[in-house]
């Protein structure tokens, strides 16, 4: 589990996981663009983006919107694809969003990995996102 606390209201830092202009300016490890990014944000809902490393390589993941109760929760499914459309990681992110004063304390669990090293590597890629994310929604103090 990943938790992090964001200077940035709850309804915000919620909204920025919801729309492709505002996934388009954090999602993704350090120095990662995001050259494709199609969202059908319901439940039932599904996304597909595409985040090139710096390098040029394309790592696509896609899934399903599960839970949307908006703005503390969210659930998704979480596909990631070789070049040849298979998949190689299939996985569910939770994530809760919570108020606190003018900021946000955030949760992310993903669950259902196939072994310790894709685990640890998604924590890394993760860490560096949200990161990221930190600084799209941060409120000046």
């Amino acid at each position: 589990m990943l938790e992090r606390e964001f200077r940035a209201p709850r309804d915000l830092v919620f909204e920025v996981w919801s729309e492709p202009k505002h996934l388009a300016n954090w999602w993704g490890p350090n120095g990662f663009s995001m050259p494709s990014c199609e969202v059908d944000f319901r439940v039932g809902g599904k996304y597909r983006i595409c985040m090139r490393s710096p390098e040029g390589e394309d790592h696509w993941v896609r899934g399903e919107y599960k839970v949307i109760d908006e703005p503390q929760r969210l659930v998704f499914t979480w596909l990631r694809e070789n070049a040849d459309g298979s998949i190689w990681c299939d996985t569910l992110v939770e994530i809760n969003f919570e108020a606190n004063g003018d900021s946000t304390h955030f949760r992310l669990h993903q669950s259902g990995f196939g072994s310790a090293t894709h685990r640890d590597e998604h924590r890394g890629g993760w860490s560096e996102c949200l990161n990221r994310l930190a600084a799209y929604v941060a409120v000046p103090q």
